[in-house]
């Protein structure tokens, strides 16, 4: 046999025979009937014999083409079997999936999402990195990326996850027994607050907003962290006023550790999203997380 003649016209000539009819054959391949003619012309010629008798009303096999055909049929069937199962496995999750995120997002994920994936398809390897700055996660080398909504860029693809979120401004119980509590943002101002450092090293300026109102603040302070979890510790410590994600002071409100302030200055925002870009396919291994995730969250 030539190198003219390959699986692809062998596998068509097959069809036909099966179906004794080349529009039948075309249609079962997804072929024009003139490109299937012209296969068979062209793989007759490759190996010098002729496999089919052609009238205008029918197709049938010639001896060679019927010999040959049944000498293929189990081979075609062992070779479709094999591509089968490797379709199988390239459609199962597997390998390692990169994820980036926010410290604050991943401790979310290690609650339930993380557990219930892994423990779903151990043939993955999860690398969830945490890291204040926002970064290309293209060009990173990452599957995904984790960010409030406002942070993802917008030639992404993004699914949403968690629910709403607020940042809310915290202190403890023993801090507010000595001072009066604040009622509006500007009241922050003669308080100690514990100022928060971006990953870009500038401090943040605290937001809020109440009835179409935006107020932003560089709030005073001797203490500037840059890690979230820490301002609520240094808060329930006593050292001073935090701003900080409801979901990082929900656990010390609940104890009676923080005390949550100018509530109605602290509106709900768009809350997480797992994003990665649009315009590839979706490896497995991600696709089964944002399963598993959209139904832990």
């Amino acid at each position: 046999m030539s190198d003219g003649s390959g699986l692809r016209e062998l596998t068509a000539l097959a069809a036909i025979v099966s179906h004794r009819s080349f529009r039948k054959a075309a249609d079962d391949l997804g072929l024009s009937p003139s490109t299937l003619s012209h296969m068979m012309r062209a793989l007759e010629r490759d190996m010098g014999v002729r496999l089919l008798n052609r009238t205008t009303r029918s197709v049938a096999p010639t001896e060679a083409g019927a010999r040959l055909v049944a000498r293929l049929q189990p081979l075609l069937r062992d070779i479709d079997a094999a591509l089968a199962e490797v379709d199988n496995f390239r459609s199962l999750p597997a390998g390692t999936l990169r994820i980036n995120s926010s410290e604050i997002a991943a401790r979310m994920l290690l609650k339930s999402t993380v557990p219930a994936f892994l423990a779903r398809y151990p043939q993955v390897s999860l690398d969830l990195v945490t890291e204040g700055r926002l970064i290309d996660i293209v060009a990173e080398g990452f599957d995904a990326g984790i960010r409030l909504g406002e942070a993802v860029p917008q030639d992404m693809v993004a699914v949403r996850f968690g629910g709403a979120t607020r940042f809310i401004a915290v202190a403890s119980p023993s801090y507010l027994a000595a001072r009066q509590a604040p009622r509006v943002p500007d009241d922050l101002r003669n308080h100690t607050c514990i100022r928060f450092r971006l990953p870009s090293g500038k401090p943040y300026r605290w937001e809020f907003e109440k009835h179409g109102q935006e107020i932003s603040i560089d709030v005073p302070g001797v203490l500037t962290l840059d890690h979230m979890e820490l301002m609520a510790e240094a808060a329930v410590g006593g050292l001073g006023v935090a701003y900080i994600s409801d979901k990082s002071a929900q656990s010390y409100i609940e104890q009676g550790a923080l005390v949550s302030l100018l509530e109605d200055w602290c509106p709900a925002i768009p809350g997480l999203f797992l994003y990665y870009p649009g315009h590839r396919l979706v490896p497995p291994a991600l696709r089964a997380f944002i399963d598993v995730l959209k139904e832990t969250n």
